[in-house]
């Protein structure tokens, strides 16, 4: 009898580890259930017994290890200090490799000199937008505090709206800076077309969870939706005390 209950109590204690599915499991059991599911990334989880399972713009599902239950939202620490969003934390590691796809030449730059710069922030903007055209305004102010701006397109109306013709018209501008400043204030800029990022940069925001515009991504991958005065963002990032 003694032996038959260290037997069973040994079952006990491995039995989590016999029953939890693989990533790819899960994956097939979720797929299985809904077809459509954009799975992008599946890993462990902080949270035990669940698998995070990652489906694009920056939706995580919390998957238990046999795939029969899921959460969907953000996990949070809780400590001493108070309550850490871990998933966030993730999202923006995620976020900084995304944006690291994009190349300077398919962005347009308002940049103090090179030796000037104290910062970098990346600008999804969209020139219809009236709180991007009042960032906009603040632009040299930024500047001359050293932090650089850089935009990226999204025009909220989606591709083939009035706004993105307007924006690809100022990717490719013979003078994409005059011409973006031009259509931010109002104005209308000769139509123009050629090969352009506007649309890839569109889907990119959704990929990092853009939903509105203007919003800001610091080079750590955090993200800030909404208009921010110059000095509070001077100050987010460090620049001003």
């Amino acid at each position: 009898m003694k032996r038959l209950a260290i037997v069973w109590a040994c079952l006990l204690i491995w039995a989590p580890a016999v029953f939890a599915l693989s990533p790819h499991e899960v994956a097939i059991a979720l797929k299985k259930s809904r077809p459509d599911l954009p799975i992008v990334n599946i890993k462990k989880s902080r949270l035990p017994g669940f698998y995070e399972v990652s489906i694009g713009e920056g939706r995580t599902l919390y998957v238990t290890d046999d795939a029969k239950h899921f959460i969907m939202g953000d996990l949070f620490s809780v400590d001493d200090k108070g309550f850490t969003n871990l998933s966030e934390e993730d999202r923006a590691v995620d976020r900084k490799k995304l944006m690291a796809t994009v190349a300077d030449k398919d962005t347009i730059i308002f940049s103090p000199p090179k030796d000037k710069v104290k910062a970098t922030i990346s600008v999804f903007t969209d020139v219809d937008c009236p709180y991007c055209r009042k960032f906009h305004q603040e632009v040299p102010e930024l500047n001359s505090m050293g932090i650089a701006v850089r935009y990226l397109a999204y025009p909220r109306a989606g591709v083939g709206s009035a706004a993105y013709k307007k924006m690809v018209s100022a990717w490719c501008s013979d003078d994409p800076h005059k011409a973006l400043t031009m259509e931010k204030a109002g104005h209308d800029v000769a139509p123009r077309t050629c090969p352009n990022p506007v649309a890839a940069e569109y889907k990119l925001g959704n990929e990092v969870g853009v939903t509105g515009t203007p919003t800001l991504v610091y080079e750590d991958g955090t993200l800030v939706p909404g208009y921010l005065p110059a000095k509070v963002l001077a100050k987010s990032l460090g620049v001003l005390n």
